[in-house]
């Protein structure tokens, strides 16, 4: 019986992720990672059960090791409430557009009818993460610095508002890599408009 290791694992997710950025999905095979790695399918099989599975992995660690220190930070700055939203846009955005990422997200959204994969990676990614920065505007609701309102359809409406200058015009325009200072200029942008509609003097319900 084989002994699966932690080492051998993130071996496995460092080759494939490679090989899935070089490739694309649909030409990057099990046996390719395999020879790769300098192993067998059959040591990947015992670690992931489809190639599915596997690129799923990639996708989550990637999201994990990138994203969440970015949440976590969001969850305990005190700064003022704009000032935090706008740290919090420049660093997400600079993960989200930089090659590697929206390269994973191109293929993940082509996976879109095809398997389950991209359905369950905004579960455990974007819903997740949505649900992170909810929580953080509904604190911010409470001790009156937004208007109260539904956080999880302001969080949707912040993601929206930062994704529109960026991410969607990156992913189909693809204009290149961002500078600092486009990202800075639309991020300023977004939480303009966010604290236009959720401050504590807008108006609506």
């Amino acid at each position: 019986m084989r002994v699966r290791t932690d080492a051998k694992r993130e071996a496995i997710l460092e080759v494939a992720s490679a090989a899935f950025l070089e490739l694309g999905f649909e030409r990057t095979s099990m046996a390719e990672i395999a020879a790769r790695l300098g192993g067998s399918k059959a040591t990947l099989y015992g670690y992931f059960a489809s190639k599915e599975e596997l690129f799923l992995a990639v996708a989550m660690q990637a999201a994990q090791r990138h994203l969440d220190p970015i949440f976590e930070n969001l969850q305990h700055d005190t700064v003022d409430l704009g000032q935090a939203l706008r740290r919090f846009g420049e660093r997400a955005l600079s993960v989200l557009c930089n090659p590697q990422s929206l390269a994973a997200m191109r293929m993940m959204l082509a996976q879109v009818g095809r398997s389950d994969i991209a359905q369950r990676f905004y579960d455990e990614g974007p819903r997740e993460g949505n649900a992170k920065i909810a929580a953080y505007l509904q604190a911010a609701m409470d001790d009156g610095r937004l208007r109260k309102a539904d956080a999880h359809v302001a969080a949707l409406h912040l993601g929206a508002l930062l994704d529109a200058e960026t991410v969607r015009r990156c992913l189909f325009d693809a204009p290149g890599v961002l500078s600092r200072a486009q990202i800075r200029q639309a991020v300023d942008r977004a939480v303009a408009v966010f604290m236009a509609a959720y401050g504590p003097a807008a108006g609506g319900a």
